[in-house]
């Protein structure tokens, strides 16, 4: 019984957060979404002759086509946020976005490297929930005659971009045997299945929301490190892909999993 009231205590409290912050909540989301392109692309521009001689030296393809790929990345990104942040185009910017990232993947060989290949699918899966977000706002005017072949590719796209997510705290498992370690797996482990199967999804994707942004702050403070470093710019990447991923989790919070999920099926019982 105990138990039951500690899980119906932390309801409450994800639905009254909910409804404190529904009206900014989805716009916060979206900032610390796109917010992993914003700072690549203004990093494009400050590192623009270090990023085309990258390419050039491991590609060999000339310093007009390495120039061509920073151009591409530079614009693709800082367009994509502004249409992202404007509300205009949402569908586009998205469909740019997940081009920009099958870009990086292979010219930066992230393809085999399982790391950062899963953040990058994590990202993938928040431009996902994106998406559905947008295309649910073009829908909005149908709102009264729903149709399963409207609601269906939204409802995928959903669960397509939740199981992406989880994605990210496969990254952060530790195999080791501290405590610490231990536990942190295990809660971790149950709350991306929870996410996953969007069964208790709200309070779940907060508490991972929470949980990611203090290990985000712990593990990625760049601030702390000397810009001329190379582990600044390491961490700093890190931080921005993190809030990204943070930013996925929270349209998450704000949309609910969507009709495929365990949620869902249970208004059904």
């Amino acid at each position: 019984m105990g138990q039951n009231d500690l899980m119906s205590t932390a309801e409450d409290f994800a639905d009254q957060f909910l409804r404190v912050t529904k009206q900014y909540l989805p716009h916060v989301a979206r900032l610390c979404l796109i917010s992993t392109f914003l700072e690549d692309g203004i990093r494009m521009w400050f590192q623009w002759s270090e990023q085309r001689d990258y390419i050039d030296a491991t590609w060999n393809c000339g310093y007009f086509l390495a120039s061509i790929f920073v151009f591409l990345n530079l614009s693709g990104q800082l367009s994509g946020c502004i249409l992202v942040l404007s509300r205009n185009f949402v569908q586009y910017a998205c469909f740019g976005l997940f081009g920009i990232i099958a870009l990086q993947t292979i010219a930066y060989s992230i393809l085999w490297d399982l790391k950062f290949l899963m953040r990058n699918l994590a990202l993938g899966g928040g431009l996902l929930l994106l998406l559905a977000e947008s295309r649910s706002e073009g829908k909005s005017m149908f709102a009264g005659v729903p149709t399963m072949r409207e609601s269906s590719p939204k409802q995928y796209m959903q669960l397509g971009g939740r199981v992406l997510l989880v994605l990210m705290f496969m990254t952060l498992l530790h195999f080791d045997v501290s405590f610490f370690s231990i536990l942190q797996n295990i809660v971790g482990t149950a709350l991306i299945i929870l996410v996953a199967i969007g069964f208790k999804t709200k309070l779940a994707a907060l508490t991972l929301v929470i949980w990611l942004f203090a290990i985000n702050i712990y593990f990625n403070a760049f601030w702390t490190i000397p810009a001329y470093k190379p582990m600044h710019d390491f961490l700093k990447y890190d931080f921005f892909q993190t809030m990204s991923v943070i930013g996925g989790l929270l349209l998450v919070v704000a949309l609910g999993p969507g009709g495929v999920s365990m949620d869902e099926k249970k208004k059904e019982w």
